[in-house]
């Protein structure tokens, strides 16, 4: 147990004095600075638009341009499988939104509210269970379908200044979806980090 924490401290100091030596000092590393031009990435976890049940899960990016007052864009696809009777149903859905927004920062963290609007590409697979085994080919064993939905998403959006450019950004909230001449309510969520130009 000694030996590891000498060898943690060891680690410390080499990497203290390789940072000098390099003309950085410890401020320096953790040194930020704020643009008003943000390009994000990362993971998503949300309801599907169509599927009543389920976890959508994939990735999502972004751009966003300004200050307390900021637009932009944002697109992700995530998918989710459900077995319903004597199918397995999969929904891709690729969402594609123009976002507007305000925000707020404090010390190193920004606080934000979002608003996306756009539409959602749904689409759908069936796979007939046991189609092979009762000799369904083709058609009669796979079916298809597109559907591009309007849809909308109120997001609360939390970044934190880690280094330089670089941010964590976690963002979640409600979206709405026009389904079947229905309002379907879900939400999404987001972990991602982000580039300051």
């Amino acid at each position: 147990m000694e030996y590891r924490a000498f060898a943690c401290a060891v680690t410390a100091l080499l990497a203290t004095r390789s940072a000098r030596a390099d003309g950085l000092a410890d401020e320096d590393v953790w040194r930020y600075r704020s643009s008003a031009i943000a390009i994000d990435g990362g993971v998503v976890a949300a309801l599907p638009a169509a599927l009543e049940t389920g976890l959508a899960k994939g990735a999502g990016a972004g751009i966003a341009v300004g200050r307390t007052l900021f637009w932009g864009a944002r697109a992700s696809w995530v998918a989710a499988t459900e077995t319903a009777i004597g199918w397995d149903v999969t929904h891709h859905d690729v969402k594609l939104r123009l976002i507007g927004g305000a925000q707020t920062s404090v010390g190193r963290g920004t606080f934000g509210l979002r608003l996306g609007l756009g539409g959602t590409l749904v689409h759908e697979l069936r796979t007939r269970i046991h189609g092979d085994i009762a000799g369904s080919q083709g058609a009669l064993r796979e079916t298809t379908a597109s559907s591009l939905l309007p849809a909308a998403d109120l997001d609360g959006v939390v970044s934190l200044h880690v280094t330089r450019g670089w941010m964590m950004i976690v963002s979640a909230g409600p979206s709405l979806t026009r389904v079947d001449h229905a309002l379907r309510t879900g939400w999404n969520s987001y972990v991602g980090a982000a580039w300051q130009l």
